[in-house]
């Protein structure tokens, strides 16, 4: 495989948002699309030395796989994910492997034949590989990369999770789409200029997204919009603030609303008054129109003020860091200078005294934003809501749901300060807007049902019941709106921070990593403004990632439980290709459910029995998390292991065998055992029982791909992070496969090994990624044989091979660094 061609093209793929489906609606750790179509083309398509008739001498295999690998260079890139000519040669290179091999196994026919032919029109391979190739399941679906490409390859694609968030997101990638494919849009404002365009593929599906949600947003508008006024700059807020001075009498539309949380001073001086918890004083750090919040303190009566300064601050770090007490979650009373340690927080939090108080308002200028000194009657208004009927009702009902607790979630949060259900991570403003905003699908849903009904549809059936054409055309608008507000609440809660950042200046989202993270002084998003995080942006992103899907062949996404067989599925023979669970790295249904509790307010009546629970699926999510289970981390490790084992039979049963089995893995948890001087010991829990499960199942690897899937930045930047997936390609071990001893599975490793890794290092494998990237060379040589047996006659378990793989792996690196200069030597060491 051309590995330097996809993983540019995979690491690049990361920082594209207008169009790319993955902004359909956020899901964690999404395969970049790139690596999926290549990895699939590869899976399908045959290397040119399985047919020596065809390719007699090295030279012409070598040839061959030169061309191929052409058209994976032009694949891969994203300027060419939806141009025909490229698809179509990728198409023809898939169809003719399928034929190929039918015909071989005596089952081909005259379909076959027409594939193989010269000069074959894409018309007839696209119907060919509709109907005759196998389709291609991937039975942890999540995000839809890989069911995504198999249906823009021209694959029948099987998409299931137990995740009814992830099913959705399928749902409206693969199934939706190709029902009401070339179809043009109803909505009246199209219908006028009826003959001036060519619909393709969801275009006009994408176009009543976009026209039924600016009637949405509008109509929400109609009865909210007091709730977001804009801000009049008077002389007096001028004192001291001459690059206000343009703007006097002028209403400006306010961006966003800054608030710092508060609790109770420690300190019984100040008689339990609330002080600020900052993370930062900065609101705008671009160069010559630096502002910042300054803290005005009147020590005889105990209290403050925020006034907002432009300017170049008189001490950066002192801005930096806000309140905080450096770097943790330890702040200051800026009354007194008195710590407030966290444990404090958390015990104050948990008593529900916790505050907040309005620091600053960030507003629309001439080409820049305005910041201003909050007023007291700017802040009533934003808590104008609180006493609203429909703020409570929602807090004591679909919203009441408890917050993960640290022990569910790995990547943080913010439960441990008392914020403990769903309701109370949105200000009443967003809750109302919110509210507003869901309720408008039902009703926007019929008028669509209405406008269709005036329309000559012929589109199948409803999604989840038997009912019209228009009113599944209905149904499909609005599951994408109800996407929409869901997506929307990823920008309008009390967890999006304020970006400082010159580039920036905008609320960021919820989710920046794969935690609800406690933030201490947060944006509320103006929803109706035109600037980041506003319900027309967010709406723009659905209608463009809608647009830009395949619609085309065939797709389905289910619910289930990939550890139960589908004896429905039996009969279908399938190519797998998969994304598994990543141990305990991510609680994917915990994190799910801040989208899942709106999902379901606004689409229950659309699909009942996908939304049919209060919240997602938990017991049987194959997480090894120990929280959930009395017997602790063995027990969720077995857990873990016995669901992927039955997982992993059951693909072995549905999975065609003419073709590899392919698994994503990105995992880097290490653990280190010392068992006496000079004796460490190093192997990875989570790939541990992965490939326990995986071939105890029946399989063996073949194969391996290091994928760069990541984009190491922001966030990611200060951590030595993970950067590619391996991929990992099998096949079901033959039942004959003999045994071999642990010394000649050390000297097998001694052989092999140091090819493998030559490999990757001429693959530009990132450093940080070795260990892991040599666990499918070294896997592949334990999965080939029946058992490795250990000197008590007991078989090998896979920790101790992945223990020898490391082993081998460190052996081989010092060798290739012993001749270096000590100084060269230990920064290899230590960049490693």
């Amino acid at each position: 495989m051309p590995l330097d061609a996809i993983n540019t093209a995979s690491a690049r793929e990361k920082s594209i948002r207008h169009g790319h489906p993955s902004t359909l609606h956020l899901w964690w750790a999404r395969r970049p699309l790139a690596a999926c179509r290549a990895v699939l083309f590869g899976q399908l398509v045959d290397d040119p030395s399985s047919w020596p008739d065809l390719f007699p001498t090295e030279a012409d295999q070598d040839n061959e796989r030169q061309r191929l690998f052409r058209i994976i260079e032009d694949l891969v890139k994203w300027k060419n994910s939806n141009d025909e000519k490229v698809i179509n040669a990728a198409r023809l290179e898939i169809g003719r492997s399928v034929a190929r091999n039918r015909k071989a196994d005596g089952v081909g026919d005259t379909r076959d034949g027409d594939v193989l032919a010269d000069g074959v029109k894409p018309g007839v391979v696209n119907a060919y590989l509709a109907e005759v190739a196998p389709p291609v399941h991937d039975p942890f679906a999540g995000g839809g990369s890989i069911p995504l490409e198999a249906q823009r390859l021209g694959l029948r694609a099987i998409a299931s999770d137990l995740n009814p968030v992830a099913v959705l997101i399928n749902k409206a990638l693969i199934e939706i789409p190709p029902k009401f494919a070339g179809m043009s849009p109803i909505n009246p404002e199209s219908r006028k200029k009826a003959g001036m365009r060519n619909w393709t593929g969801a275009q006009g599906l994408a176009d009543d997204v976009r026209y039924y949600g600016k009637w949405m947003r509008d109509e929400a508008f109609k009865r909210i919009g007091h709730l977001y006024p804009p801000v009049t700059v008077t002389e007096e807020m001028t004192e001291g603030r001459p690059d206000l001075v343009p703007y006097v009498g002028k209403e400006l539309t306010v961006i966003a609303w800054l608030w710092a949380r508060t609790v109770a001073s420690p300190n019984p001086a100040v008689g339990g008054a609330h002080v600020p918890l900052v993370s930062s004083w900065w609101l705008s750090r671009k160069r010559g129109k630096e502002t910042w919040v300054k803290p005005v303190i009147d020590t005889d009566t105990n209290s403050w003020c925020f006034q907002t300064v432009h300017g170049s601050p008189p001490d950066v770090g002192a801005l930096q860091y806000g309140t905080r007490a450096g770097r943790a979650q330890d702040f200051r009373c800026i009354l007194t200078n008195t710590p407030i340690p966290r444990s404090y927080i958390q015990t104050e939090g948990k008593k529900g005294r916790l505050g907040s108080r309005l620091m600053a308002v960030a507003a629309a200028g001439t080409r820049s934003r305005v910041y201003i000194t909050p007023t007291a009657d700017m802040e009533r208004h934003a808590l104008s809501s609180e006493q609203d009927a429909s703020v409570r009702e929602s807090r004591e009902t679909f919203l009441s749901g408890a917050l993960p607790s640290r022990a569910m979630v790995t990547g943080g949060v913010c439960s441990a300060y008392g914020l403990s259900s769903w309701g109370q991570l949105f200000t009443s403003r967003q809750l109302r807007s919110l509210i507003v905003l869901a309720d408008l699908v039902d009703e926007t849903r019929r008028r669509v049902l209405a406008d269709a009904q005036q329309t000559d549809l012929s589109l199948g059936e409803r999604l989840d019941v038997g009912g019209s054409d228009a009113l599944a055309y209905a149904d499909a608008v609005a599951v994408f709106l109800g996407l929409t507000v869901s997506r929307q609440t990823n920008y309008a809660s009390t967890l999006c921070a304020w970006s400082s950042h010159p580039k920036d200046e905008l609320p960021k989202q919820v989710f920046m990593r794969q935690a609800l993270a406690m933030t201490w002084d947060y944006a509320e998003t103006n929803l109706f403004s035109s600037s980041g995080g506003n319900f027309d942006k967010v709406l723009m992103y659905t209608s463009r990632a809608l647009a830009s899907v395949p619609a085309s062949g065939g797709g389905e996404a289910t619910q289930g439980d990939s550890a139960l067989f589908d004896e429905a599925r039996q009969s279908v023979r399938t190519v797998v290709s998969t994304d598994p669970p990543y141990y305990d790295n991510i609680g994917y249904s915990e994190l799910s459910d801040y989208f899942y509790v709106w999902l379901r307010h606004s689409l229950k009546r659309v699909l009942p029995s996908l939304f049919g629970t209060l919240l997602t699926p938990k017991q049987k999510e194959l997480v090894a998390t120990p929280a959930r289970f009395a017997g602790g981390q063995k027990q969720a490790d077995d857990f873990f292991e016995n669901g992927l084992h039955a997982a992993f039979q059951n693909m072995i049963r549905t999975h065609d065998g003419a073709y590899v089995f392919t698994v994503f893995y990105a995992f880097k948890q290490t653990e280190v055992t010392i068992r006496g001087a000079g004796d460490v010991q190093v192997a990875s829990t989570g790939w541990e029982t992965m490939l326990s499960g995986l071939l105890g199942a029946g399989w063996e690897v073949v194969g391996t791909w290091p994928v760069r899937t990541e984009l190491v930045a922001a966030l990611k930047k200060s951590v030595s992070a993970l950067a590619s997936s391996i991929v990992l390609a099998c096949r079901k071990r033959p039942a004959n496969a003999p045994a071999i001893t642990r010394t000649d599975f050390r000297r097998l490793l001694r052989q092999e090994l140091p090819r493998a890794i030559k490999a990757l290092q001429k693959g530009n494998i990132a450093p940080v990624d070795m260990a892991q990237a040599s666990i499918g060379p070294g896997m592949a040589i334990f999965s080939r044989h029946s058992r490795v047996v250990e000197a008590d006659g007991l078989p090998m378990t896979v920790r101790t091979a992945l223990q020898m793989i490391n082993e081998a792996l460190d052996e081989y690196l010092a060798e290739q660094t012993g001749e270096f200069g000590p100084d060269t030597r230990f920064a290899v060491t230590w960049f490693e």
